[in-house]
């Protein structure tokens, strides 16, 4: 197999509107990964559990008791084969870190990958059309960015508000496509101090200043706890209580696409103006371990947020600082010693570090 230059991959999002016949197609093939997923995990664990040798299982073990798996395509069969190999590999490599993997259900997310062998995967920029191993009609999909260079692979997902969407991994032509547009940094750099009270406090060559949630974010939040309150008044099985349903889960991903795009928004705007940022290292799913600060962490969307920013740093060829979690950035003030605004302070000496530690590589901790 072909060795894959990490550097020059880069992925893409589109929404596609399959056809009622290309729906059921991605139905059949979604419960196909599923069912090849569990009767492969059923076996592992039962091995587990007696102490034997697990099992590498291939989906071409199933097929003569399941003849319908032929049906769909195989490489997404295979693809789910690897990733329980992988899933199994990470438990016995860090179990402190990693859970056995669980069996899925319908009502957990329901995708499938595939990959480009023979070109079997095409996009008609032109015409807006996507086409897939199985499906003989191109799929509309809408393309709101072009790309340059070869389809590894794709995958395709549904999300519970019953919209579909294209994931496409692409090996680009020149590792410089994968870079945007680099601007000219006004400021050499900056601290970011996450929060509950406010999303963050940055402080940079110009001062100190606070980012405030949007409020259309916080609205949308508000409606999404109404309908909570909502469905759990509605009789269970009934048909007022699939359609609040159905509600709560577009309004779901109303707030998520409004929280990435503040994210994305905030984080593109930090790494244009500043050439170093500073981040405290905040372990995100260990304060997820605190019960009464994991939702509002959560809902701040902070992990997705430091992810942005270590994938943006490198496009944008900017450093990232990761100072030590246990670097005491708020409890002290950063001139006198003594009690401040704790998020300001912390900024501002996530700031300091940015000064003095200038010199590092684009991604290292402290």
């Amino acid at each position: 197999m072909k060795q894959l230059d990490s550097k020059r991959l880069k992925a893409y999002r589109y929404r596609i509107y399959p056809t009622e016949e290309q729906k059921e197609f991605f139905a059949k093939t979604f419960g196909c990964v599923r069912l090849i997923w569990n009767l492969m995990l059923n076996e592992k664990l039962n091995a587990y559990e007696k102490k034997e040798k697990i099992p590498r299982n291939t989906p071409a073990k199933y097929k003569s008791e399941y003849p319908f798996l032929k049906e769909v395509d195989s490489l997404a069969l295979m693809n789910a084969q690897r990733a329980l190999e992988n899933a199994f590999k990470n438990y016995f490599k860090n179990k402190k870190h990693y859970k056995l993997p669980k069996f899925k259900r319908k009502k957990n997310k329901q995708s499938y990958t595939t990959n480009n062998v023979n070109n079997n995967i095409k996009i008609d920029f032109e015409n807006e059309l996507l086409y897939l191993p199985k499906i003989n009609n191109g799929i509309k999909i809408k393309i709101h960015r072009k790309f340059r260079g070869r389809i590894v692979s794709i995958t395709i997902s549904k999300t519970p508000s019953n919209n579909y969407y294209a994931s496409i991994l692409v090996e680009l032509e020149n590792q410089n496509d994968r870079k945007n547009k680099i601007k000219e940094p006004k400021s050499k750099v900056c601290g970011i101090d996450l929060g509950l009270e406010h999303f963050a406090v940055i402080t940079n060559d110009f001062g100190t200043y606070k980012i405030e949630y949007p409020k259309h974010l916080r609205k949308a939040e508000k409606r999404l706890k109404r309908l909570y309150r909502a469905l759990s008044r509605k009789k269970k099985g009934s048909k007022n209580r699939k359609k609040t349903k159905r509600r709560l889960a577009k309004q779901h991903a109303y707030v998520a696409n409004i929280r990435n795009d503040f994210l994305h928004k905030l984080s593109k705007a930090i790494i244009d103006e500043n050439q170093i940022v500073v981040v405290e290292d905040l372990k995100v799913q260990d304060l997820f371990k605190n019960k009464h600060i994991s939702k509002p962490i959560s809902d701040s969307g902070f992990g997705i947020f430091l992810r942005y920013l270590e994938y943006k740093v490198e496009w944008y060829d900017r450093k990232l600082i990761v100072a030590d979690r246990f670097y005491p950035s708020s409890t002290s003030c950063n001139v006198c010693g003594t009690y401040h605004d704790s998020d300001i302070n912390a900024s501002v000496k996530l700031y300091k570090i940015g000064l003095e530690r200038s010199e590092l590589k684009p991604v290292e901790k402290r």
